[in-house]
């Protein structure tokens, strides 16, 4: 059997390195313009110009939006399965509450703040049904984490109220995220100082000093 000439095999790779790039380019100018417009109002016109390519390149490689949308609500969605495993390791539920709470939410909002792409997309209007899908698991998955921590520290509480707080502390958060994405700089420091002393506030009589170390000061 004849050996591969080497300059055939370097063309293909060469060309399925480029058309990765050009994805890329495009999911990432489809992040702008999501964040920009929401999802309902962009377009695939709109995408290209960002990407500053035409239409008919945008074509071959998405059919319409909606894959578009797929696909990067996909990579966003990996990437937040990945920084929620990293907020609620095991090690973080023997920190002081000041401290658990430090250890959670930082990489979460860190992770939001990064790709503002991910807020827009799942929580805009129109968003197809499959992304909303892996959505829901992901918040599922969320307050489930939540529980587990709550059961920790309550063990012979209700499974009713340890839903019922882990579903307020998460209606908090998403609140308070609200606020810290809408601002910059000094603004968003504040507001994410101001997110963790409400849910400090929130939990601490609940948890009473199940999580405070010697010495710990409330914030």
């Amino acid at each position: 059997m004849p050996e591969a000439n080497p300059a055939e095999t370097a063309k293909p790779r060469r060309r399925q390195a480029r058309g990765e790039r050009r994805v890329a380019q495009l999911l990432e100018a489809a992040a702008g313009v999501f964040c920009r417009s929401g999802y309902a109002a962009a377009s695939t016109n709109a995408i290209a110009r960002e990407a500053g390519v035409s239409p008919g390149t945008l074509y071959q490689f998405f059919p319409n939006k909606e894959a578009i949308a797929i696909e990067l609500g996909g990579q966003l969605l990996h990437k937040a399965n990945v920084t929620h495993g990293q907020a609620f390791l095991p090690e973080n539920l023997h920190l002081p509450l000041p401290e658990l709470l430090d250890a959670v939410l930082d990489p979460v909002i860190a992770f939001n703040c990064e790709n503002p792409a991910f807020w827009a997309l799942m929580h805009g209007s129109g968003i197809p049904g499959h992304i909303n899908d892996e959505h829901e698991a992901l918040h599922q998955g969320l307050q489930t984490r939540v529980e587990g921590i709550l059961a920790t520290f309550l063990p012979g509480a209700p499974q009713a109220e340890l839903s019922r707080t882990a579903h307020m502390t998460l209606a908090v958060f998403k609140a308070g995220l609200d606020l810290i994405l809408a601002s910059e700089g000094a603004e968003r420091e504040a507001y994410v100082a101001e997110l963790k002393t409400v849910l400090f506030r929130y939990l601490d009589p609940l948890l009473g000093d199940r999580t405070a170390a010697p010495g710990t000061t409330a914030r």
